[in-house]
């Protein structure tokens, strides 16, 4: 296994373009202007700038977003003093990780020198280039000395990542083991196994969280820190302990809380089992730690157990923290990463563990649910949520420590913008949401026996976006939550089959018989349809006891809409249509019919026109729509683009007020340049579409489904138009996410139902 790991390993770094980094030009380049632009005669203009107000190299050059990783190779991950050419593979690849996190650049800097005061001036000379200085791997005590001096001679953000990474990300664990402990901090007894770098940092956090010197042992490779020693450097001295103890194992007795940063094996089960009531266990030795999970749990359970490894639960990992807190520290220009900046991020991490975690980490790690508990203290490294919160709250604390020199105001703008770097383009959606959550109204989820509608059931009560009402068997509803750890108190489930229900039934049977018993259906078949969750759902909606229902997690999309169609109906005059939202790094699009129409007319494509756009305006966007086809403006006489060219004419002529045009091709439609270029006269010239109108329902389906899994676009739906009271029916197997976005949407259906009847 080793040889193909080596062999693979090494393939992955050499294939290719060799290394894991590359620089790639951020400005137009191909023709002789653009040269003359970046480089001579140009390039002057802004030097000349710079010149004048050296800030200004944070307008016209990369340095604010540019950030050195610098180390000597002294102290490289578990490898220890392999050199500086040794060590860049492991600075590429912290390179990689502040790029594919949060978007920021790195040149990595290998410096073969060991003498503090050389390295130090190398530093120096380097750090106009940069907006801040990642040192990575540097031994301990050089390294406190070299940050120090750094950090009062910069006026850039100087972090030593080794120290202080490995600080917060165990303070926010500690923080959360703590809360699930009942323990107080300033009372615990905390053992240290470790004296370097890591350790030294991780102590210094832990005390400025409220940890008691005096309560404090750290234990080096040659035994306890105390009194007795005379092999102690300046730093190790700061930690020396009173008591009369020499071995670690002494040291372990009836301490509530174990820091590992030192080597695998150094703790027994005999120790662990010495250790106060629900200790507080972090073995990060690297690869492997001072404990392993099953010795620590063979011994006792009531363990809180985190590793530096992503295999066990609770992962100690600086890529939680360092790419978060360059970012927000950039994005303010502040002169250093104080320890304001340090608590905050601590705090933001702590924080984000007790909310519901999204679908994708949890499938991601192969689990149901991830709940904050004993397994769960630290956020995962793939949570998307990460790059706004800890950035943010890092920012806001240069800011408020007064080390920023950049102010951020609106803070929604700002995250906002921090999605965009990584493509995540949430600004509609959360708008959606925002107005959702001004009046929550009481949405039904016909499928609430399954586990992923549970889910966004827990999510939409913490975001306070609805009052939901589960429908199913309640006991089955209630072992799922609890079996999976939800937060779900205090809610509604109906059981329709129940005999608590059979009143209800019997009403809703009659009041469904009276619609349909022209159309075939008796009494005793109307209560039958009652019994199923989806009719006596839309039903509950369709009489005012309940404001939306959504439902089609399990089911065919035709057999889910049919209760709705059989029950609420059309609005007067309309067809019914279905549309999905798409949301891209352009911002959102539109597509419409993609779920019900086969083949529209031309009224009814004007009638699919008018319905999608209502919606749009729903969400204070204007439409700008193109009705799509094979063919542009007239080239092909055929059924579909005829109807197509009917509709645009109908629509010009009765909705004047519409942005809209066709029939052309998709390309087209999406490309203003080309458009303008071939067809000046559109009436789509100068604005940028987000809205499609498709000529039938298969490339509708067909272009959404490959916009989906292409992964070019998150899509949300299908938005079901023209009925007249709000009914959704989600995806089969939605995520989360769909579900908590398509419930948002629900309660602006229903809001907008409730300000229309009061107009």
């Amino acid at each position: 296994m080793a040889k193909i790991l080596k062999k693979t390993v090494l393939e992955y770094h050499s294939s290719g373009r060799p290394g894991k980094v590359e620089v790639v030009p951020t400005k137009p380049y191909h023709t002789q202007y653009d040269l003359s632009l970046a480089y001579t005669p140009g390039v002057a203009v802004p030097c000349l700038e710079i010149a004048k107000n050296p800030e200004d190299a944070y307008k016209y050059t990369a340095k604010g977003n540019l950030v050195a990783v610098i180390s000597n190779g002294t102290a490289v991950l578990g490898l220890g003093n392999i050199g500086a050419v040794a060590g860049k593979p492991v600075m590429e690849g912290k390179g990689l990780l502040f790029k594919v996190f949060a978007d920021v650049d790195v040149f990595d800097i290998e410096v073969d020198e060991t003498d503090i005061d050389k390295i130090i001036g190398i530093v120096k000379a380097i750090s106009p280039t940069f907006g801040g200085i990642n040192l990575e791997d540097i031994k301990a005590p050089e390294c406190f000395e070299i940050e120090d001096r750094l950090k009062e001679e910069l006026n850039i953000p100087v972090f030593h990542d080794d120290q202080h990474g490995t600080a917060i990300i165990s303070a926010a664990g500690l923080v959360n083991a703590l809360e699930i402990s009942g323990k107080d901090i300033s009372k615990m007894k905390c053992v240290v196994s470790g004296a370097g770098a890591a350790a030294v940092s991780c102590t210094r956090l832990y005390y400025k969280l409220g940890l008691k010197p005096e309560n404090t042992v750290m234990v080096d490779s040659r035994g306890v820190i105390n009194n007795k020693r005379t092999d102690l450097n300046d730093i190790k001295k700061q930690f020396i302990t009173d008591r009369d103890i020499n071995t670690l194992a002494e040291a372990m007795k009836g301490a509530d809380l174990f820091l590992g940063l030192s080597m695998a094996g150094v703790v027994s089960k005999e120790m662990l089992a010495s250790m106060a009531p629900d200790p507080i266990v972090f073995a990060m030795a690297n690869p492997d730690p001072e404990i392993s999970y099953e010795d620590a749990f063979s011994v006792r359970t009531d363990v809180i157990f985190a590793t530096g490894r992503s295999d066990y639960p609770n992962q100690i990992n600086n890529v939680l923290g360092f790419p978060f807190i360059f970012r927000g520290a950039l994005d303010v220009r502040a002169t250093k990463i104080n320890e304001e900046m340090k608590i905050a991020a601590v705090r933001a991490l702590a924080d984000l563990a007790k909310e519901p975690v999204p679908d994708n980490v949890n499938k991601a790690y192969n689990v149901k649910n991830l709940v904050f508990g004993p397994e769960y203290i630290i956020p995962k490294p793939i949570d998307q949520r990460l790059l706004v919160r800890v950035a943010s709250a890092v920012a806001k604390a240069a800011i408020d420590s007064g080390v920023a020199r950049k102010h951020i105001t609106d803070w929604d703008a700002y995250a906002e913008e921090l999605n965009k770097r990584l493509g995540y383009d949430e600004k509609t959606m959360r708008s959606i949401r925002q107005k959702a959550k001004e009046e929550p109204k009481k949405v039904l989820f016909a499928e609430a026996q399954d586990l992923n509608v549970l889910k966004a059931v827990q999510a939409v009560i913490y975001e306070g976006i609805a009052e939901p009402v589960l429908l199913g068997n309640k006991e089955k509803i209630s072992k799922l939550i609890k079996n999976n750890g939800l937060e779900i108190v205090d809610v509604e489930i109906i059981d329709p089959q129940s005999r608590a229900q059979l009143k209800k039934v019997r009403e809703f049977a009659e009041i469904y018989y009276q619609k349909r018993r022209r159309k075939g259906v008796n009494y005793e078949e109307a209560c039958e349809k009652m019994l199923h969750r989806d009719y006596f759902g839309v039903m509950m909606v369709e009489t005012g006891e309940a404001d939306a229902f959504i439902s089609g997690m399990t089911r065919k999309y035709a057999d889910t809409i049919r209760p709705a169609l059989e029950i609420i109906g059309s609005m007067e005059g309309k067809n019914i249509a279905g549309m999905y939202m798409l949301t891209t790094k352009k911002g959102p699009f539109f597509f419409a019919d993609t779920t019900v129409n086969i083949n529209p007319n031309a009224d009814q494509l004007v009638d699919i026109a008018l319905l999608t756009a209502s919606k749009v305006r729903s969400f204070n966007i204007e439409p700008r729509m193109a009705m799509v086809s094979y063919s542009n403006f007239g080239a092909s006489r055929d059924k579909s683009p005829q109807s197509v060219r009917q509709a645009v004419e109908i629509l010009h002529k009765n909705h004047p007020e519409l942005i809209v045009d066709g029939e052309m091709q998709a390309n087209f439609a999406l490309n203003t340049e080309l458009r303008k270029k071939l067809f000046p006269f559109s009436r789509l010239n100068n604005v940028d579409v987000n809205t499609i109108i498709f000529p039938d329902l298969n490339s509708g389906n067909i272009a959404y489904k490959m916009m989906q899994q292409i992964g070019v676009a998150d899509v949300i739906g299908p938005i079901l138009l023209g009925i007249r009271k709000p009914v959704h029916i989600i995806q089969r197997e939605s995520t989360v996410k769909e579900i908590v976005d398509m419930t948002a949407i629900a309660v602006i259906d229903a809001q907008n139902l409730k300000e229309e009847s009061m107009s």
